[in-house]
């Protein structure tokens, strides 16, 4: 089991490889979820996640025969991306096997590390048992992407850089996957800090390590917007850390995780992939769990599809309701759609989107369904609105 001498010495083969990123209080978010909130921004490495502090530590670490004979790794992403960067720095091959669900995103950006990538399976299980028979096939050194002592030393850095900067945190809340950072931090925090509460936190669908740890055996799925988390199988010397130095292991909900992505986006100006906003979307669904506390959070990584991240933004304007729709009936008559769409640019509201609909309705003949996709100010605005089309002679409610 690794211990903070370990850590340390994996901070020292990190100086000036990777990047000390900054760990800072929210204002806003703390008067949001009722707790003081500190963010520790991994966000900002250079592959975008704080994977690349594992992957330095193992890399620096390997033997000359081990640098010539190259590296391979299974990652869906993050871990592909750190070993394949400092792999190129360090003028080692880098074979990254992922799964084919890994966002292109993160694949295009591991290939432009210079590494080899192969798309294998649909699981992480199946893309790691692929990498290990390359590994040996080709006499690859196999880069685990969290069980190993090296990797969880290197991840533990995450908590020097945050109890250094603010030292009177009460709690640490980390994204779990196969279990490799939260181990790292919590060997630290343990040494330094032990009355310290170190929560962990997984997806409802992939509670893989909340299922070891708990003893229960709840399903695991086939996707989850926290990708970089959804881990089938968890680390075995991770198990081991994480049930003697972690509290607790909550989960969250995906709507938890997106409302946690777009609040960062939003407040705080920062970009993070769903396992990076994991632990805030810990603080939103158990408020009453944190109050009070000083709590620090990781934003673990950035590397998120554009594509998700449009389709992420767009539910969360509607759950804020500032995107809405409106159903109106009205008779079908020239100039009807001209008066309703005044009465919207008068309240303010700017329509997003129309459908106006005369055959499958069940409205009489000479009326017309009319629905209406709103940006609004919010749910109160959104109420001005409909009262107005009410008022002026429209059946209007909301879809």
């Amino acid at each position: 089991m690794i211990e903070i001498d370990d850590v340390r010495a994996a901070a020292a083969r990190l100086t000036d490889q990777v990047l000390d990123t900054p760990c800072v209080a929210s204002k806003t978010l703390s008067q949001l979820t009722g707790c003081q909130v500190f963010l520790k921004f991994e966000n900002l490495q250079y592959t975008a996640s704080f994977k690349e502090r594992g992957a330095c530590n193992k890399l620096a670490q390997l033997a000359p025969d081990e640098r010539r004979r190259g590296v391979i790794a299974m990652s869906a992403g993050n871990h592909a991306q750190g070993v394949a960067y400092h792999a190129q720095r360090l003028g080692i091959r880098a074979v990254i096997v992922m799964p084919r669900f890994t966002p292109g995103v993160k694949i295009e950006r591991t290939r432009g590390f210079g590494a080899e990538v192969v798309l294998h399976g649909h699981t992480l299980d199946e893309a790691r048992a692929h990498a290990r028979a390359l590994a040996e096939q080709q006499g690859l050194v196999f880069v685990h992407p969290y069980d190993d002592e090296a990797i969880m030393a290197g991840q533990g850095t995450v908590a020097l850089e945050m109890l250094r900067d603010q030292p009177s945190l009460d709690a640490l809340v980390v994204a779990v996957g196969g279990g490799g950072l939260i181990a790292g931090m919590a060997t630290v925090a343990r040494a330094l800090r032990p009355d310290i509460e170190i929560i962990g936190i997984q997806t409802e669908r992939f509670p893989s390590m909340f299922n070891v740890i708990k003893g229960e055996h709840r399903p695991l799925g086939n996707s989850t917007i926290a990708e970089g988390i959804a881990v089938g199988t968890p680390g075995t010397l991770t198990q081991a850390v994480i049930r003697e130095r972690v509290d607790d292991v909550l989960l969250v909900d995906e709507g938890d995780v997106e409302q946690a992505i777009v609040m960062l986006l939003e407040i705080e100006k920062t970009l993070v992939e769903g396992a990076g906003a994991a632990s805030l979307a810990a603080l939103l669904r158990y408020p009453q769990r944190f109050a009070g506390k000083r709590v620090g959070l990781v934003l673990s990584g950035g590397n998120i599809d554009p594509m998700l991240l449009a389709s992420i933004i767009e539910r969360g304007m509607v759950r804020a309701g500032r995107l809405a729709r409106i159903r109106i009936s009205a008779r079908d008559v020239p100039g009807n759609l001209a008066r309703i769409t005044a009465i919207v640019a008068e309240t303010g509201a700017n329509i997003d989107e129309v459908h106006h609909q005369r055959a499958f309705t069940l409205l009489a003949a000479q009326n017309v369904a009319i629905e209406l996709v709103l940006q609004t100010r919010g749910p109160a605005h959104l109420r001005q609105v409909i009262e107005a089309l009410q008022t002026a002679g429209f059946d209007t409610q909301p879809a």
